[in-house]
């Protein structure tokens, strides 16, 4: 797949370098798959890597060049019905499961439009006025690389080839010895506040009583989660939800997504194909239902987002420091991402918390189709923490709050454990 390469020059703002950076690192991303490979779509909740292509391009289009540069003429008209996501101020858009049967545009007219699109963009990059805009549709692209990943992954996984997205060896895991950071509880203090970019669900900051507790420094590995399927663990009722242990059975599953025992041994799917699952990494692709029973079979509990966030922001001693957001195992580059074990709290995998993604106290949305973006979806679905192996490097923070319904598990996630002292 061809793409057109667009480089940060030494005169551009660093909001500038950014734009550009993330507009290449999509396209990247994208390059080594063919025609056929981006445009497939193996379920509703994932999108072809086409699609991701055009949609990122809709955003800048729709809320940028659309609504601030004077004189802007749509690329095609047509397009926003098929590249609109679920913004109802839009308008009608084509169904979120026909998004694998838009064999047109094809990826090159996908590519022709972005590249039009960034060169459009240099014109308003520099408006002061714009800067959070902007900086939320850089934030919105990135959220949809993770997306592009995670959603091919699990198409490529429907072959019973086993493609590979990457011809690449995936690093071995290092053996981690787990400790524990503990807290003495007391009054934190949780959500965003600052004069940086943000999303709307992550604030207003607010106060949270928070009970003593201690927080793994070491994600759960596949060892151990080997561990949990030898005693039974997707066999036993008294460690599952009531909507887990249904959800369980209901769909046969007794492992995580992507793991497979056979003649070539224990193996998983990765983006460089079927590989032997190392022991040393953290266990990836499970559902909160499973990460709830699996934290219940080891004796301990899930933490609350408030209790990750705490100790990511070092409250929990004096003088203890913050955790680092831009380190660890995270998106730097177009390659077959994995987790592989790296210390601090960012980085392999979204992390499980106890927490509903539901409004923060004195909570606003943001006015007009924007406002869509967060705040509609707290219904039912759960906060994760931290960073993954393919979310963008410097996008999370100690205040980011993930979130996906308990059953999905195509996402890297996983689960850092807690409990009570």
């Amino acid at each position: 797949m061809a793409s057109t390469r667009l480089r940060p020059s030494s005169g551009e703002s660093p909001l500038e370098e950014r734009f550009l950076a993330t507009r290449a690192l999509t396209e990247a991303l994208a390059a080594p798959l063919s025609e056929s490979d981006a445009t497939i779509q193996s379920m509703e909740d994932a999108s072809p890597a086409k699609w991701h292509l055009a949609h990122t391009t809709w955003f800048w289009e729709t809320f940028l060049l659309r609504d601030h540069l004077p004189d802007y003429t749509l690329h095609d008209e047509r397009w926003p019905f098929l590249f609109n996501s679920y913004y109802e101020a839009e308008g009608e858009r084509i169904g979120r499961f026909s998004r694998g049967m838009l064999s047109r545009p094809s990826v090159d007219e996908v590519l022709d439009w972005r590249a039009a699109v960034t060169q459009a963009m240099g014109e308003l990059l520099g408006d002061p006025d714009l800067a959070p805009l902007i900086e939320l549709g850089v934030a919105h692209e990135q959220q949809h690389q993770e997306l592009l990943l995670t959603d091919i992954k699990h198409a490529l996984f429907q072959n019973p080839l086993g493609p590979a997205m990457f011809d690449a060896q995936l690093p071995a895991a290092e053996a981690r010895k787990r400790g524990w950071t503990e807290h003495p509880g007391g009054i934190g203090a949780v959500g965003y506040k600052g004069e940086d970019f943000s999303f709307d669900c992550e604030g207003p900051r607010h106060r949270v009583l928070l009970e003593p507790f201690a927080l793994a420094d070491t994600l759960v590995t596949n060892a151990e989660w080997d561990a949990f399927r030898a005693d039974g663990g997707y066999e036993n009722a008294a460690l599952w939800l009531s909507d887990g242990w249904a959800w369980v059975n209901e769909n046969g599953v007794r492992a995580p997504l992507y793991w497979r025992d056979g003649d070539n041994g224990a193996e998983h799917f990765t983006l460089a194909g079927w590989q032997p699952r190392d022991p040393h990494a953290p266990v990836t692709h499970i559902s909160y239902y499973e990460a709830d029973a699996f934290a219940s079979w080891a004796g301990y509990r899930l933490p609350t987002e408030f209790e990750w966030e705490a100790v990511a922001r070092g409250q929990h001693a004096e003088e203890a420091p913050a955790h680092e957001p831009g380190e660890g195992n995270q998106l730097d580059a177009a390659g077959p991402v994995h987790p592989v074990g790296s210390a601090g709290l960012f980085g392999d995998c979204w992390q499980f918390t106890r927490s509903a993604y539901l409004p923060y106290p004195r909570f606003q949305p943001a006015e007009g189709a924007v406002g869509e973006y967060n705040g509609k979806f707290m219904s039912g679905q759960f906060v994760l923490k931290g960073a993954s192996c393919a979310t963008a490097r410097g996008h999370s923070r100690a205040s980011y709050r993930n979130f996906f319904y308990p059953h999905q598990r195509w996402q890297f996630t996983g689960l850092r454990l807690a409990k009570d002292i």
